[in-house]
């Protein structure tokens, strides 16, 4: 395996539609507010979550790698399960630690040069919230996903923070609706997050990873992960109505049937490993739909 190879796999790139998405949809939304769009400010924006994105799963790969969490678990998935470089040998986990430290370093001089074009050091102050959220989630005793607050993390780091991140690079303010626009956003990835804990239930149970599916349970956790997906639809029709957001948002609503069929295999998979993989990936199509959706929305509503 060549090194390029190696490093993609190792940062799971396939997956950072996590955080191109909210980045995507909050410089929409500031497009939609103000008739601006600065592309080369919203490209540094991009890189630098991206970057993000990948040292926080080589953190959570090494981490998760001390704490035996990833070595002892069986029931991997594509979606699941962490990369297993470290596993297979492929990459050390010294080697990993480092990765994610020049990630960071990237995105840290992403932050820097945004901050410079835009008003006060906002921007510096969301990617150091951005950076406590991803080194923590896994990292020392206080490990956000050890003590039942993993999920408001990813929350917060994937949805809140990127959204008004990027809204606010665009805008150069803040502002109430680019706050309540993350949300739908948010919870989706978070779902992401909430379904991959099912088929590393075990493992994570065995080394006290206590996030919700532990907490209560594959069957009673069933209920967040169902307010996690539809509580984003709901959300989007709740921002037309009451906050402002441009009508043609409701656009995402058309995502609902994959949502339905996604909802469906993870109510008779869920106990199982194989069997709840189309569920994990419908759940990822959700999350890249309802986000490109509200996306296009805002830019139309620009645009009309």
């Amino acid at each position: 395996m060549n090194a390029v190879k190696k490093w993609i796999l190792a940062v799971r790139a396939p997956f950072f539609t996590g955080i191109a998405i909210p980045i995507i949809f909050g410089a929409s939304l500031g497009y939609y507010i103000t008739g601006n769009f600065h592309w080369g400010l919203f490209i540094v924006t991009l890189i630098g979550g991206v970057c993000a994105q990948a040292a926080a799963n080589l953190s959570n790969d090494y981490f998760d790698h001390k704490t035996t969490d990833d070595d002892i678990n069986p029931h991997f998935t594509p979606f699941s399960g962490g990369s297993r470089m470290i596993q297979n040998k492929i990459l050390t986990p010294r080697t990993v630690i480092i990765g994610a430290f020049v990630c960071w370093g990237i995105s840290l001089v992403s932050g820097i040069y945004l901050t410079l074009q835009t008003p006060g050091y906002w921007i510096l102050l969301l990617a150091g919230l951005g950076f406590i959220g991803g080194f923590f989630y896994t990292a020392t005793k206080m490990a956000f996903s050890y003590n039942r607050v993993g999920e408001l993390a990813i929350l917060v780091n994937f949805g809140i923070l990127p959204v008004m991140g990027s809204y606010y690079v665009q805008t150069g303010t803040f502002s109430w609706l680019s706050f309540w626009s993350s949300f739908p956003i948010g919870f989706l990835i978070t779902a992401i997050l909430y379904i991959n804990q099912y088929p590393d239930y075990e493992a994570d149970k065995a080394v006290q990873k206590n996030h919700l599916v532990v907490t209560f349970g594959k069957k009673t956790a069933r209920i967040g992960y169902y307010f996690l997906i539809f509580g984003s639809y709901f959300g989007v029709i709740l921002l037309v109505l009451f906050a402002k957001l441009t009508p043609y948002s409701l656009v995402a609503l058309l995502s609902l049937p994959v949502a339905m069929k996604t909802v469906k295999i993870f109510s008779r998979e869920y106990e199982k490993v194989k069997e709840i993989i189309p569920a994990q990936a419908g759940t990822i199509q959700v999350h890249l739909l309802v986000g490109l959706l509200m996306s296009i929305g805002c830019v139309v509503g620009a645009l009309v």
